[in-house]
């Protein structure tokens, strides 16, 4: 987030989560000696108060939206670890070319790899927090469709009038889909946690480059008599009906 010298005039605005759900009012802000906001307080619903990173707050006029921990600590750990990985190559390479002392090389080779081995520590325990907040929304879409569920079945005895049942039907459903989105989300982070962890979002730009072009040459065969690519080859389906089956 962007400091913005004026972060008070929002103290007593609504903020809310990625999702559109209201999580409270911003009570007030904690500032360092150098002027930085570093905390924003926030009073939930019921009246307690949370703190949290004024770094996670994101502002788009006048909505003020409070970016979720997992995402933001998903987002550093995806550009720290190809970084240092990257460097680490980069001094293996100029080790390789004799540019540098094998004592330096070393020195630094540990220092990298103390590095990369802390942060994929801190990605493997922010993954399984990953995997139980997705467990939190399976239990949570599972309790909002017996909530569904119960409100039909009042609805349909005649126990609730169509107003209000249409009220309660919105209010479930649109939880339902915040719900959906939030654990879509959540896997998304996951999968990328995952590649990070395995390796496949540092890989060297140009082995990545080399298969692109190998793959290029390779993708249009060419007619060694000609010279010119191999007519494409199409196959007919015949569409089979469900007596067909």
């Amino acid at each position: 987030m962007s400091q913005n010298p004026n972060l008070f005039l929002s103290v007593g605005k609504p903020l809310k989560d990625e999702y559109g759900r209201v999580i409270g009012k911003i009570a007030s802000f904690a500032v360092t000696p150098s002027g930085k906001f570093d905390t924003v307080f926030i009073e939930l619903g019921d009246g307690k108060f949370l703190k949290d990173c004024a770094e996670y707050l994101k502002f788009d006029g006048a909505d003020i939206t409070l970016i979720s921990r997992i995402k933001a600590g998903a987002g550093v750990l995806s550009d720290q670890i190809p970084l240092i990985w990257r460097k680490d190559q980069a001094l293996k390479d100029l080790s390789e070319k004799k540019k540098i002392s094998k004592e330096l090389y070393t020195e630094l080779h540990s220092t990298f790899d103390g590095a990369l081995t802390q942060l994929k520590n801190e990605a493997q325990a922010l993954k399984e927090d990953v995997e139980e907040e997705v467990v939190k929304c399976e239990e949570e879409i599972k309790a909002l469709n017996y909530a569904l569920v119960h409100l039909e079945i009042e609805h349909e005895i005649g126990k609730m009038d169509n107003q209000t049942y249409e009220t309660a039907f919105s209010i479930i459903q649109d939880n339902i889909k915040r719900v959906h989105m939030e654990k879509n989300d959540l896997e998304l982070t996951k999968s990328k946690i995952s590649s990070i962890l395995l390796g496949d979002a540092i890989r060297p730009i140009d082995q990545s480059r080399n298969r692109a072009s190998d793959t290029s040459k390779s993708s249009t065969p060419v007619s060694m008599a000609t010279g010119l690519p191999e007519p494409p080859v199409v196959v007919y389906v015949k569409e089979i009906g469900k007596t067909g089956i």
